[in-house]
């Protein structure tokens, strides 16, 4: 890289990366002065100065006039430990005022004596450092433009490509960059394909020294939440509200919702003309079941619309204070009631925030009988 082309990557990083032409040249001759001591002196009295129009690199040597030299000094403190206190200015870049007269007869302390010492071999050093610096810049700057980009993206829903897969993690382009997609976080027996575009939720996005590290997820309850916000045109327009989601990945989501507009119902629109609006959905979820409940203010009312499919659900609330509920139900309704592995009710003690105690028809009378 020679001094043409220096300038030529200077002016490109800061119009395409939008970085300051400060920041990029302050870095050049910090990282060029390093380049110097390291191969030419190690005294640490020498400045790089480079032409901001040609490009041209020059280093010189500089002495700071001082009264008297300043080696430092050490102090007590407290505990009496001894502590070094650095000179404000290094050893070797100090010169007495009577030397430094007889060099610049008007010279007053403080003021500095600069020697150009630029090696004759000093451009290929040079041309090696700028080249490390500008790519840095570059990496920089990529890399804080996807943070920028992707800010504000968390629990968001994406979608990307399925490009890499390792032992644990499928790797998602999302564009610019790539997400991670833990295989703990997919769908309980779904099939991912390589090269396939897959819907994906944003649950965490870190900055690291390597760049954006971002975590996706499918089995988040946040996936199913952002299906339905997209399918559902009523949802982004507050016509109905989706007032909470629980699940379990695989097997059951119950997703609360109800109305804004009395003429409009929330169930329905969410379900769509033959299905059409909650297909979509159900085929991204694979064989996992979905039940739309409408919520009410009612806690009665709502448990029982959470217990679907289970249908002639009787719920008793003795303590409403204590959130427990008792739910009946006859013979016929009661594995539904409780679904595979519990998971029904436990969905529906999760979305009413209630601990539900579940009995039959047949329990009750029994009881009442003895």
């Amino acid at each position: 890289m020679n001094s043409e082309e220096l300038i030529k990557a200077v002016d490109l990083i800061v119009k395409e990366k939008n970085i300051s032409e400060d920041i990029i040249f302050d870095a050049l001759q910090t990282a060029l002065t390093t380049a110097y001591k390291k191969n030419f002196d190690s005294k640490t009295n020498v400045r790089v100065d480079i032409n901001r129009e040609t490009g041209d690199v020059k280093v010189y040597s500089y002495l700071v006039v001082v009264s008297e030299y300043d080696d430092g000094r050490e102090e007590t403190d407290e505990e009496g430990n001894v502590i070094k206190i650095e000179p404000t200015i290094n050893r070797d870049a100090q010169i007495l005022l009577e030397d430094a007269q007889k060099i610049s007869p008007k010279i007053k302390v403080g003021e500095t004596i600069e020697k150009e010492v630029t090696p004759k071999d000093f451009g290929r050093v040079a041309a090696g450092t700028a080249k490390q610096v500008v790519m840095q810049k570059i990496r920089e700057a990529e890399k804080n433009s996807i943070i920028e980009e992707f800010t504000g993206k968390e629990y968001e829903l994406m979608i990307g490509m399925v490009a890499l897969e390792d032992q644990k993690n499928y790797y998602i382009d999302l564009g610019r960059t790539r997400g991670i997609l833990p295989k703990k976080e997919i769908i309980p027996d779904e099939k991912i394909i390589m090269g396939s575009n897959i819907k994906v939720y944003i649950t965490k996005i870190e900055n690291n020294t390597k760049g954006p590290v971002i975590m996706l997820s499918r089995k988040h309850y946040g996936f199913v939440k952002r299906l339905f916000e997209h399918e559902i045109p009523e949802l982004a327009n507050g016509t109905i509200i989706l007032q909470q989601v629980v699940r379990e990945p695989g097997v059951r989501s119950k997703v609360a919702v109800y109305s804004t507009n009395p003429n409009i119902d929330a169930i329905g629109a969410c379900i769509g003309e033959r299905g059409s609006r909650i297909a979509g959905i159900l085929k991204e979820l694979g064989n996992e079941r979905v039940d739309l409940v409408l919520y009410s203010e009612d806690p009665v009312e709502f448990i029982k619309n959470a217990m679907s499919p289970a249908k002639d659900v009787i719920v008793s609330i003795p303590d409403p204070e204590k959130k427990e509920a008792l739910v009946i139900v006859n013979e016929a309704n009661l594995s539904l009631a409780i679904g595979k592995k519990g998971s029904n009710i436990k969905l529906a003690s999760k979305l009413t925030k209630y601990h539900l105690e579940i009995k039959t028809m047949e329990e009750i009378n029994e009881a009442g009988n003895k």
